[in-house]
C-alpha cells in the first residue's frame, strides 16, 4: 500500500474550515455592502446625529445665534417647567390639537376607504383625488388661503371669523390636518382589500348585518393597519407647524389658542433668539414623543389582533 503526503498548507486547509481563505469571500461582501451603504450612513451622521448632538449640547447653554454659547446647565430645562406659563399653553393646546385631528383625521380616512372599496369604475382617479389634499396640505400656500377661507371674509359653512376666536381658531387648525386624510386613507384602503371575503360571507350567515360585520370582522382584522395609523398620525400631530404658523400669522394668536409646542418653539429659538432654550424644548419635545408612542404600542397588546398570532 503506497501513502500519498498531503502538502501542510492543503492540510492546514482542511483542519481549518472556517480559516482566512473563506472568510475573505465575505469579507468582499461586507466591504461592497457599506460602500454602497455609505452615502446614506454619511447623510445620517453629518444630516441628522452630528446636528441631534449640537442641539443637545446647547439645550445646556444660553445661546443667541451671534455670540458664543454659554454653559448654563439645568436652566432652560427649569425655567421651562417653572417660569415659563408660556410654555405650559403650548403644551396644552399641543395635545387639544393632537385629540381633535388625530381621530378625525382618521374616521374621515377609514370613512372614504370603505366607500372607495366598492367602487367598480373609476377607482385610481377617486384614489387620486382623495390623496392629493395629502401632497397639497402641507404647502404654505394651501394654509394661507385656508386661514383667508376661516377669516372674517370667510363665509363657507357659517366658518366667517373663526381665526379670530380663540374658541374656534384651533379648529379651523386641526381641520386642514383632517383634510389631509390621503395617506392614511391609501393604507386603510390596502388593509381592507386583505381582509378575506369569506369572514364576510360567514358573518352574513350567522345573521351578522353591515354594522355587526364592521365591528366584528372589519375593526379586528385591521387594527394593525389602524395601529399603523394611529401611531404615524399621532407623531405628525405633534410636530404640526405649518396650518399653525399660516393660520395665526406666526403670532399663536388669538389669546395664544392656536400656539402649539413647535410654533412656540420657533418663536423662543429664531424670534427671540433664545436658541438654547429651543433646543431644551426640541428635546423634551422629542421625549414626550417617544413616551406617547411607548404607551400606544403598550396598550396595543390589548386591541391589535394579528391573524399568525390567533386569537389573544
Amino acid at each position: 500500500m503506497t501513502t500519498t503526503d498531503v502538502p501542510a498548507a492543503t492540510a492546514r486547509r482542511a483542519r481549518t474550515p472556517g480559516g482566512a481563505p473563506e472568510r475573505r469571500p465575505r469579507r468582499r461582501r461586507e466591504g461592497a455592502a457599506w460602500v454602497f451603504l455609505s452615502p446614506w450612513v454619511l447623510g445620517a451622521t453629518v444630516l441628522t446625529l452630528l446636528p441631534m448632538a449640537v442641539s443637545l449640547y446647547l439645550s445646556f447653554t444660553d445661546y443667541n445665534l451671534f455670540d458664543p454659547p454659554r454653559w448654563v446647565g439645568l436652566r432652560n430645562y427649569t425655567q421651562m417647567f417653572t417660569e415659563d406659563p408660556r410654555y405650559w399653553r403650548s403644551v396644552r393646546t399641543t395635545l387639544l390639537y393632537v385629540a381633535l385631528a388625530v381621530p378625525l383625521q382618521l374616521a374621515l380616512a377609514l370613512l372614504v376607504a370603505l366607500a372607495l372599496k366598492s367602487v367598480k369604475r373609476g377607482k385610481g382617479f377617486y384614489r387620486s383625488a382623495f390623496y392629493a389634499p395629502s401632497l397639497l396640505g402641507a404647502s404654505m400656500s394651501i394654509a394661507l388661503v385656508w386661514r383667508a377661507v376661516f377669516n372674517d371674509g370667510g363665509n363657507l359653512l357659517g366658518t366667517g371669523g373663526w381665526v379670530n376666536r380663540p374658541g374656534w381658531s384651533l379648529l379651523a387648525v386641526a381641520l386642514l390636518t383632517v383634510w389631509q386624510f390621503g395617506a392614511p386613507m391609501v393604507i386603510f384602503l390596502a388593509g381592507l382589500q386583505q381582509i378575506p371575503p369569506e369572514l364576510y360571507e360567514a358573518a352574513a350567515v350567522d345573521g351578522a348585518g353591515k354594522w355587526r360585520q364592521f365591528v366584528s370582522v372589519t375593526l379586528p382584522m385591521l387594527s394593525p393597519v389602524l395601529f399603523f395609523n394611529l401611531v404615524l398620525q399621532t407623531i405628525q400631530a405633534f410636530q404640526v407647524f405649518t396650518p399653525a404658523f399660516a393660520v395665526s400669522a406666526g403670532k399663536g394668536g388669538p389669546a395664544d389658542s392656536t400656539l402649539v409646542y413647535t410654533l412656540y418653539l420657533y418663536d423662543r429659538g429664531f424670534v427671540a433668539s433664545h436658541m438654547g432654550y429651543a433646543s431644551a424644548m426640541a428635546w423634551v419635545l422629542l421625549l414626550a414623543i417617544g413616551a406617547v408612542t411607548a404607551v400606544l404600542f403598550r396598550t396595543s397588546r390589548s386591541w391589535v389582533f394579528y391573524a399568525s398570532e390567533g386569537d389573544r
